[in-house]
């Protein structure tokens, strides 16, 4: 070794070089012991290295995207309950707060949009407001019923706000609007993703006691009201409104409303249905994991459900990069809704413009893409009750007012922004979907499940 100036050397530094590097036995620093102990350590890490490996491999990551309320996280939950339903069910006393939230929104909503109609039915005189007025005149003191029953539900609708904030955590969006905003693990059984992505790991024990506190309080006082929650429901007014489309509830909310003594009863437990229903906003990205087997091999299947309002969607882009496969997820009973961030842009639009950037990002250019157009009961329900697409939709123009024709039209549209905009000219398996039938959607589940490993394993060379 070649000296420089100003470096003092010591004589044994080569030999010491020589024996951390080399195997010679020769050497007066050779430590049998201490090498065997070193090759024992070199080749634990290569079988870590190469089990590590191996379960990468079998790793499937998927994501459910789609605009807010289009069916994501219910989607997840019949995945939940496909591959992993103990976990399901585990989960089901947690549900039961915000299964109350749900009736008492409900409820609120409906005394308000009745206040909202009956104080302003002498003064509309549109054709629609005249036969509104025209349908309740025969049941006389309207305004007088309702307010009898408004002040018996107050102590149920007055704990709206606490029974959000404790279910929140202190979560809160802009723009003033009230619900339940949660992030990952908001059921105590789990934290919130961090940036790397590390799985969150579970927690023991039921919810918070302020968590427990509200819950017990809600059950108590459902209980003590639901007779007047039923006959607020099925009041001939709030009939007459319904039809009429001058109430708008959440999708869930006849759902709860017409199981209400079931719910009321203070052993209540969520049923499979009662999860599936639930209205439920999550803020940022969740990850659920299951192990699908497949011809004799288990894969780890990653899933991951997004926050869709406007304000979420840049929290999707750190896991587009390695992606395996994309279900996009389209609620086409949404042509006669707009978006609750914008007034203005029709629901179906966003979710056009939305698959048409899902399709063109490079980041995804490899994933395997899945289409499901949700939520095809709703839009059978819209259509049988006289709803006109045209008047949202002009496009449609005279085409056939029936499922047949207007479902058909909104896929050939999907798949013609495909088409044009696809990057990875990939293929398209687009499905029609009720994320609330689960015979169905478990079918889809399988098939989707199947066809998405497979192509998994095309590309990673498992077999």
């Amino acid at each position: 070794m070649a000296k420089r100036t100003g470096h003092t050397y010591s004589s044994s530094e080569p030999t010491f070089l020589q024996s951390i590097g080399g195997t010679s036995k020769s050497s007066p620093y050779y430590d049998e012991e201490a090498a065997r102990v070193s090759q024992k350590i070199d080749d634990e890490l290569k079988r870590e290295w190469a089990r590590r490996k191996d379960a990468m491999r079998r790793q499937v990551k998927v994501m459910l995207l789609g605009q807010a309320e289009s069916g994501k996280s219910t989607l997840q939950k019949q995945f939940q309950l496909y591959y992993a339903h103990q976990t399901l069910d585990h989960g089901r006393p947690l549900w039961r707060p915000v299964v109350y939230f749900n009736i008492i929104k409900a409820v609120r909503m409906i005394l308000d949009e009745l206040d909202y109609e009956l104080s302003t039915l002498d003064s509309d005189q549109s054709i629609e407001g005249q036969a509104v007025a025209h349908a309740l005149a025969p049941l006389g003191d309207v305004s007088g019923e309702i307010s009898r029953l408004r002040s018996k539900l107050v102590p149920l609708t007055s704990m709206e706000d606490s029974l959000a904030s404790e279910l929140s955590n202190g979560v809160s969006v802009t723009g003033g609007r009230s619900g339940v905003y949660v992030r990952a693990g908001w059921q105590a059984l789990g934290t919130p993703l961090s940036p790397n992505r590390s799985k969150a790991a579970p927690a023991t024990g039921g919810p918070p006691p302020a968590v427990a506190h509200v819950t017990n309080l809600a059950s108590r006082t459902l209980m003590s009201v639901q007779s007047e929650i039923d006959d607020l429901w099925k009041h001939p007014a709030v009939r007459i409104l319904l039809d009429n489309r001058r109430i708008r509830l959440d999708e869930s909310a006849p759902f709860f409303l017409d199981n209400i003594v079931r719910i009321a009863q203070p052993d209540y437990l969520p049923t499979t249905a009662d999860l599936l229903n639930v209205r439920l906003q999550t803020l940022g990205v969740s990850e659920h994991s299951f192990d699908i087997e497949l011809c004799g091999t288990r894969y780890n299947w990653l899933m991951y459900d997004v926050g869709g309002a406007r304000g979420q969607r840049h929290a999707w882009v750190p896991y587009f990069d390695d992606a395996t496969a994309i279900i996009f997820l389209a609620p086409i009973s949404a042509f006669d809704q707009y978006l609750e961030e914008d007034g203005r842009t029709n629901r179906l639009d966003d979710s056009l413009q939305l698959f048409t950037a899902i399709c063109s990002n490079k980041l995804l250019k490899n994933s395997h893409l899945v289409l499901l157009l949700n939520k095809t009961d709703l839009l059978k329900k819209k259509l049988e009750s006289g709803i006109k697409v045209r008047k949202y939709i002009t496009s449609y123009g005279d085409r056939p007012n029936t499922f047949s024709d207007v479902s058909e039209y909104f896929r050939a549209h999907f798949i013609q922004v495909h088409r044009r905009n696809d990057i990875g000219r990939r293929v398209l398996y687009a499905h029609f979907s009720s994320m609330l039938d689960i015979r169905a959607t478990q079918a889809i589940i399988v098939n989707v499940g199947e066809a998405i490993i497979r192509s998994h394993i095309a590309r990673t060379g498992l077999a």
